[in-house]
């Protein structure tokens, strides 16, 4: 890949990044995409909630209609990791690249998160199945009645176990033998609501083709439908942490109205941003640092109205 300079890099291939390089290619600017090829979305069984598909759609099924669409308008889009990002002393960012050097003045970071998956064999696999879970926005309503499972310890399983609980009210906690970490009053409204706490360890969790298994060390097997992972994610944020972008305390981006963050010109969107982990959202957010790009790159060139 030779060194060139454009007028933006998108990093990430999910539903953030192809949605920016959708809009990039329709306003006929110069960027590249780079995918890694590890967007969470191609995890995705088949999503229910997405607006304009009623019957569902396949996680890789989207992406794959992203990508053709965004080649269509004549982007580009590259496979492969982005190693280093860095400011040059011009102030234009240099995207460094398994396969060489970019030069922007702009830059996209789409690097979404990672999710902490539970000890099971081949679990994105299972993921894909919709046996292991990840999302009780996403597909609590399609666990209806069903026998359901949250997997952790930590405060955002319980509350994941509290939200589940609209749907079906045959709920447990399974902590995997570590204790549970809230306060007594929120252990108390878990109870009163029916949702069972296991703390027993856990020996072996497995997943057959139509149900979940959990053997606990002390012999007893649990059999579920389905089981969310309530274990939490890591947001991939180290390219911003390279320019020294401003970051939350739960490690995610912090950007203004219009997608910007602290660093001039480096923009994030999608899930590595702190908010709802949509796919709408994720679009919705890289809309509108493309169009932000956009419009300052029209006022450089004098292609807007003078103020005033």
């Amino acid at each position: 890949m030779a060194d060139q300079e454009l007028d933006c890099v998108i990093v990430g291939g999910g539903p953030a990044g192809l949605t920016a390089g959708i809009f990039l290619a329709r306003f006929r600017r110069r960027f590249v995409l780079i995918d890694g090829g590890d967007s969470r979305a191609s995890w995705i069984p088949r999503s229910h909630n997405h607006p304009a598909f009623p019957n569902g759609i396949n996680g890789l099924d989207l992406l794959d209609r992203m990508r053709k669409q965004m080649q269509d308008y004549g982007g580009a889009r590259r496979e492969g990791i982005v190693t280093s990002l860095r400011r040059e002393a011009d102030g234009r960012l240099r995207v460094e690249t398994e396969g060489g050097s970019l030069l922007a003045r702009n830059v996209i970071l789409a690097t979404g998160v990672r999710d902490h998956l539970p000890p099971v064999e081949d679990a994105v696999r299972h993921v894909r199945e919709g046996l292991i879970r990840q999302c009780p926005i996403c597909d609590g309503y399609e666990v209806q009645g069903k026998r359901v499972a949250v997997l952790g310890h930590k405060p955002c399983t319980a509350g994941e176990a509290l939200f589940l609980r609209t749907y079906t009210d045959d709920l447990t906690l399974v902590t995997m033998g570590e204790p549970l970490t809230v306060q007594p009053e929120d252990r108390e409204r878990l109870d009163a609501v029916g949702v069972k706490i296991v703390e027993t360890p856990l020996r072996g969790l497995d997943c057959t083709r139509d149900r979940v298994e959990a053997h606990l060390a002390d012999g007893t097997t649990l059999r579920f439908d389905t089981a969310y992972s309530g274990l939490g994610s890591e947001p991939h944020t180290d390219l911003g942490r390279m320019v020294g972008a401003d970051l939350m305390e739960d490690g995610r981006f912090v950007t203004d109205a219009h997608q910007r963050t602290s660093v001039p010109g480096v923009y994030a969107a999608g899930d590595a941003v702190t908010g709802l982990n949509q796919i709408a959202v994720a679009m919705a957010q890289a809309e509108v640092a493309a169009v932000d790009i956009h419009n300052a790159l029209r006022r450089e060139e004098q292609m807007t109205l003078c103020e005033g």
